[in-house]
Formats: structure tokens, sequence, C-alpha cells
């Protein structure tokens, strides 16, 4: 799939198929967030990898609509230092959502409401804090994908020479 389809074709997922994600796509898709620019190229991101149940169950108390987490396959959690950009995370999980779903791989981002929780389950050093959560898994069947809300016209979100 070219980059251009990937981003018009990728949409948030909350259901997983009970199927694992092979070794090999997972490295893709971490590599992919190791590859994101970020500010003066200091590279602030790590990540924490999720496999197991309890863990992600536990996980998903952190956060308000988090839920579905504990049924993804795979759990990716962006580690910033303290005083790390959110920009940067987020370029890191815009690179990791579209890697995955390049492979077919679907992904929700989540947001952790409770960071002290996050941290706590995740084991996080002092100085660091979890900024974003991205679930990872195969999605179901198309059947029983939902559409969605339509987007916005991009005539009525663009503005051209000023407001």
């Amino acid at each position: 799939m070219d980059a251009y389809t990937c981003i018009l074709s990728k949409r948030d997922t909350r259901a997983y198929q009970d199927r694992p994600i092979p070794e090999e796509s997972l490295r893709r898709i971490l590599q992919a967030g190791r590859m994101a620019g970020s500010a003066k190229n200091l590279q602030p991101c790590r990540f924490v990898v999720l496999k197991d149940g309890p863990k992600k169950e536990e996980l998903a108390t952190c956060g308000q609509f988090a839920q579905h987490i504990a049924s993804a396959p795979v759990v990716v959690a962006i580690v910033l230092p303290q005083d790390g950009r959110e920009f940067d995370a987020g370029r890191c999980a815009q690179n990791m959502v579209l890697a995955a779903w390049a492979k077919g791989i679907a992904s929700c981002p989540v947001t952790m409401h409770d960071g002290d929780c996050a941290l706590r389950v995740l084991g996080i050093p002092q100085g660091h804090r979890v900024s974003i959560v991205l679930a990872f898994g195969y999605p179901p069947s198309s059947g029983s994908r939902r559409k969605g809300t339509p987007r916005i016209p991009l005539e009525e979100l663009v503005h051209r020479e000023g407001w």
C-alpha cells in the first residue's frame, strides 16, 4: 500500500482479532517509531511493549475509555523524559500506526489520564512520563467494522492567504 492510501484508509480500531502480531511486524512498527524526527534530533521517545494479559488489564485502568487495550495483542507505551515534547511523541506515534496499518495491523491511541498509575504499572523510572499508549492488533472482519463519522470536507477546513 502506498503512503497516501495508507494515510487515507487508516482508522482507529478498538476491537481486535485474537491473533498474535509476528515479532518481525512488531519490530518494523517499533523501528518506524524510532525513525521519527524529533526537535534538535534529541530522540527522546522510549518504548515499553506489553503482551501480558494481566499487565494490559491493569494499564487499562489508568485511562478513561482505555478498556480495549486489554484485548489488544500488543500495547506500546511511548515514554518521554519529563521535559520531552509531546510533538515528538505524536510524530513517533503516527509513524508507528501508519507502519502497522501498511501491514494490515490496526491501532488506536490511548491517553493515560492517571499518569501516576501508568508510571507504576509500567515501572517507569523517575523523571519520565507516559505520553501516549498505542494498542495494536488485527482488525475484525470488514463486515463487523464501524464506518465512523464522515470527515469534514477539505473546502471547509482550508483558508488561503489568511482565515
